[in-house]
C-alpha cells in the first residue's frame, strides 16, 4: 500500500511536533544545567492556558509513538519509486558501478 497524502501530511506534522518538542526538551535541559531560569518555551506561551499546554503535550508525545509506528507501517511503503524491483537489479540499473564484481584473473 502505498502512502497517501493524508499520511504523508500527518507524518510532517508530527515531525514537527516531536522536533519541538525535542528543542523545548533541550532549552529545559540547558536553563536548568545552568540555572537560567524557565526555558521551557511551551509553558512560557500556553502557561496561563494549562489546559492547552497539557493537550501540546500529549500532542507531542503521541506524535513520538506515532513516529515510532510511522503510521501502522503505511507510510514509508512505495514512497521511494527509484527502490522498486525492477531498478534493484532485476532489470533495471541503478547506478552504481560493477568494482566489486570484478574476477580476479
Amino acid at each position: 500500500m502505498k502512502c497517501t497524502e493524508k499520511c504523508t501530511k500527518m507524518m510532517k506534522f508530527m515531525k514537527a511536533l516531536v522536533v519541538i518538542g525535542g528543542l523545548n526538551w533541550g532549552l529545559v535541559g540547558v536553563a536548568g544545567l545552568f540555572g537560567f531560569g524557565n526555558w521551557n518555551v511551551i509553558n512560557l506561551i500556553l502557561g496561563s492556558l494549562p489546559w492547552l499546554e497539557n493537550l501540546v503535550y500529549l500532542l507531542v508525545g503521541l506524535s513520538a509513538l506515532m513516529m515510532l509506528k510511522k503510521c501502522g507501517g503505511k507510510c514509508n511503503k512505495g514512497g521511494m519509486p527509484e527502490m522498486k524491483e525492477e531498478k534493484m537489479g532485476m532489470g533495471g540499473d541503478m547506478g552504481h558501478s560493477d568494482a566489486n564484481h570484478h574476477k580476479v584473473d
